[in-house]
């Protein structure tokens, strides 16, 4: 038999609502924090940001490293730029790319661990 994931019946637990309720944020930013995982969603981007944590690259890194174009890499660090999650600075002709901060790096850390964990055997009926 299949376990349940619903409810027993429509029983609200005031007081576990009421606890939450009030620890719940402004719209603004769920909204902020979910637009930070689809920008990180994307395989490519995940990966510049990964090797942008390991160290500061140019886009002709990153395109050598990822097997792209530059093209296409400057179109995806536009994007993590846009979202605050790469910082860059210029030296002579080269602008150099980083990740952000260190929220950012945390970020890739806890998702990485998180992949690496073993996968549950599903129990049997």
């Amino acid at each position: 038999m299949r376990e349940q994931l619903a409810c027993e019946g429509n029983i609200v637990h005031e007081e576990a609502v009421a606890l939450v309720r009030g620890k719940m944020l402004d719209e603004g930013v769920f909204s902020d924090a979910a637009t930070f995982f689809k920008v990180m969603g994307d395989g490519t981007r995940f990966k510049i940001l990964w090797a942008l944590d390991k160290h500061e690259l140019c886009v002709c890194d990153l395109a050598n490293l990822l097997g792209m174009s530059t093209s296409a890499v400057s179109h995806q660090l536009a994007r993590l730029r846009e979202n605050k999650l790469v910082s860059n600075r210029r030296e002579g002709k080269n602008i150099f790319y980083t990740i952000a901060d260190d929220h950012v790096h945390m970020m890739l850390k806890s998702c990485v661990e998180h992949a690496l964990e073993p996968q549950e055997e599903p129990s049997l009926p």
